[in-house]
């Protein structure tokens, strides 16, 4: 088993906005103040494709599809939460909370991705859980330790514990739930996706242990990243806020390991989090200010990784 890919899957956005529907429970996103919505689409876009570019200068196999027009999806651009790709050809299609997140569902995505020789066999369908208000969406919920076949999930109103249960066993995964809080206007509320503080590489973790609030659930996560000799680093709500939980490792060309990450996150770190990074891949980082800020997403969220078998 590979814990790190060299394709991701991301849309290119054509109606970026916020989304009014997610600002229920997603305390990152903001209102920038006298921006038009076509201001906020065309820096979007902007940030989208200069990512793009650098992502695709080392390497990294980057299938970019357009979102359509047709369809109202202003959070298109973080395809991670309604689908995941395994190595086994296998495809997982979530239940998301917001209803207009539900149609960024394409079945078209399969076509194009069969066209480019990637190979699905099964497709594991979890949308019918909506009907019961029940959500589990994606990798934005699922982190993946692909190789010792953990899957860690902090609990929310976008991530039901019953479900992530059904999903461990359905994909063979040990399931590790908690909780994960943020402090809004002075009080904890569940952060909603677990990649917002959280993110798994393959040899270490960059994750917000004081968002777990409970000891024991803490002590249990700890435990499972180091019997796993992950190296954990700590990082702080406040740089949470600037999205150092959200990044992704992947591979570009030689096999070259690389962090993904905006520069909010980048300038966020410290140098000692920097050097342990370092240690193990080299770092690609870019402007997703608009992105960040209407969007409550950054980097990981923006990048579906595509582990499907090639013919």
């Amino acid at each position: 088993m590979r814990q790190i890919t060299n394709s991701v899957l991301m849309i290119r956005p054509v109606s970026f906005r916020m989304n009014e529907q997610t600002a229920v429970n997603n305390y990152y996103q903001k209102v920038l103040e006298n921006v038009t919505p076509e201001t906020v689409q065309f820096k979007a876009l902007q940030e989208f494709d200069a990512f793009v570019a650098k992502l695709q200068a080392v390497g990294i196999n980057v299938i970019v599809v357009n979102d359509r027009k047709e369809t109202d999806t202003p959070d298109s651009i973080f395809p991670n939460n309604w689908i995941s790709f395994h190595q086994n050809g296998d495809i997982a299609i979530y239940p998301m909370f917001a209803e207009n997140r539900r149609l960024e569902r394409r079945e078209d995505i399969f076509d194009i991705l069969e066209e480019k020789g990637f190979v699905i066999n099964d497709i594991v369908d979890y949308t019918s859980a909506e009907a019961e208000e029940i959500y589990l969406e994606g990798t934005g919920s699922l982190l993946l330790d692909r190789v010792n076949k953990k899957a860690y999930c902090a609990l929310s109103p976008r991530a039901e514990e019953d479900l992530f249960v059904e999903f461990c066993e359905d994909f063979e995964y040990t399931p590790v739930p908690f909780v994960a809080n943020q402090t809004v206007d002075g009080k904890r509320f569940p952060i909603y996706h677990t990649n917002v503080m959280m993110a798994l590489a393959e040899k270490f973790a960059i994750i917000c242990l004081e968002s777990i609030d409970d000891k024991k659930e803490r002590k249990n996560v700890l435990k499972h990243l180091k019997e796993d000799g992950k190296e954990v680093i700590a990082i702080t709500e406040a740089q949470v806020n600037n999205f150092a939980g959200n990044m992704l490792q992947v591979l570009g060309s030689n096999n070259t390991k690389f962090l993904i990450m905006s520069n909010a996150a980048y300038n966020s770190l410290t140098k000692v989090q920097m050097d342990k990074i370092k240690k193990y891949c080299k770092i690609i980082h870019s402007s997703l200010d608009t992105i960040e800020a209407c969007g409550g997403g950054s980097a990981r969220c923006m990048m579906a990784e595509v582990f499907l078998p090639l013919n």
